[in-house]
């Protein structure tokens, strides 16, 4: 459990960012805990280098309801402050802290406060001594590293732990994961670290979180872009979204439009894209040019629009409903999107009402 989100086993795969202000900058980084919750985000983990910025968390703690992971490198007195201050989730590699003395402090903290901690093995900072047996980072070489973590906490009786295994090369990250799933049975962060921009970091992310989620490993998920950390959150929930592994606002299907299409479809799709980000609901919605495939997507869909001469049609629950014409097309289709995802809201909430009498 990180804080009230359960990690592992059945539990949906959580889906988690990382701040990128400085810390010390309580309001900046409230606000920005804020903005990755509100695009979805279940976990939010902040950066505390130093004592300064352990203070800070506990004043951002007081401030945000999502649960916080606290990153921490080798100041074991970091760790046990932010313990004290609520932190829900450490993220600390053991065999780092220094000596056992330090390392037992602050996994009987953990203890004795229920705090989870995640051991974050990252292919640019593997140890001197994997580097010279290894030569370079190697998939063996994350997952030894791995283990030498594991076995400190192994020694100190303390199993509430997942594991990463990070590295900017897709097939090195993969191969590493499959590779520690078969030794143990804690839950597994996954991640491509350092993965670039928005574009390929996005393609790299999708490529190497899909093949191992595919394969039924990983518990939690960090898609680690160069750009606004909600936009890693919506690319996470993207990826499980095209996995059918969580369903988070509208999936849309669209063409990419040719000479076709009866209206500007990729102007239309910018445009819904836009302005429907704060629907939650699930739900399919496809937005076809025109009448060779359009019938056929709009049916399967909840919502469908295909395009046609002298007006498109608009589809709900795979019938034929209305014909929309081009000059209001967008604000059509977005009020008739908000009028469904209503309805279904309501639904929801008379069901709830049901069960709860």
């Amino acid at each position: 459990m990180v804080g009230d989100v359960p990690v592992g086993g059945d539990a949906p795969i959580a889906v988690q960012s990382m701040t990128n202000t400085n810390t010390c900058d309580v309001a900046a980084t409230v606000a920005q805990i804020n903005a990755i919750q509100e695009a979805g985000a279940d976990i939010v983990r902040v950066s505390v280098p130093s004592m300064d910025a352990a203070e800070a968390f506990g004043k951002i703690r007081q401030q945000v309801s999502v649960p916080l992971v606290a990153d921490i490198h080798f100041d074991h007195k970091i760790a046990l402050r932010v313990a004290e201050l609520g932190v829900d989730c450490l993220r600390i590699n053991p065999g780092n802290i220094g000596r056992d003395d330090r390392v037992s402090a602050v996994i009987n903290a953990a203890k004795d406060r229920n705090i989870p901690i995640r051991i974050g093995v990252n292919a640019g900072s593997l140890e001197k001594a994997l580097q010279r047996k290894y030569g370079e980072p190697t998939p063996e070489a994350l997952v030894e590293s791995a283990m030498r973590h594991i076995d400190i906490l192994d020694r100190h009786d303390f199993q509430n732990f997942k594991v990463s295994l990070k590295a900017s090369e897709v097939f090195m990250t993969v191969a590493a994961y499959r590779l520690i799933a078969a030794q143990i049975e804690q839950p597994l962060h996954l991640g491509i670290t350092e993965a670039g921009g928005f574009r390929s970091g996005t393609v790299k992310s999708s490529i190497g979180l899909g093949m191992l989620l595919m394969d039924g490993i990983g518990d939690t998920i960090r898609v680690s872009l160069a750009a606004d950390p909600v936009q890693e959150i919506k690319v996470g929930f993207d990826i499980l979204k095209s996995l059918r592994l969580r369903s988070r606002g509208i999936n849309f299907i669209a063409c990419p439009s040719c000479s076709r299409q009866n209206f500007d479809v990729i102007q239309t799709m910018n445009d819904l894209e836009a302005r429907l980000e704060d629907v939650n609901t699930s739900l399919d919605v496809a937005i076809i040019g025109c009448i060779v495939n359009g019938p056929g997507e709009a049916r399967e869909a909840d919502i469908g629009l295909t395009g046609g001469t002298p007006k498109n049609l608009f589809y709900l629950a795979g019938k034929p409903n209305q014909k929309l014409d081009n000059a209001t097309l967008t604000d059509d289709l977005e009020r008739l999107i908000r009028e469904e995802v209503s309805r279904r809201q309501d639904q929801e909430e008379l069901v709830i009402a049901k069960s709860t009498d």
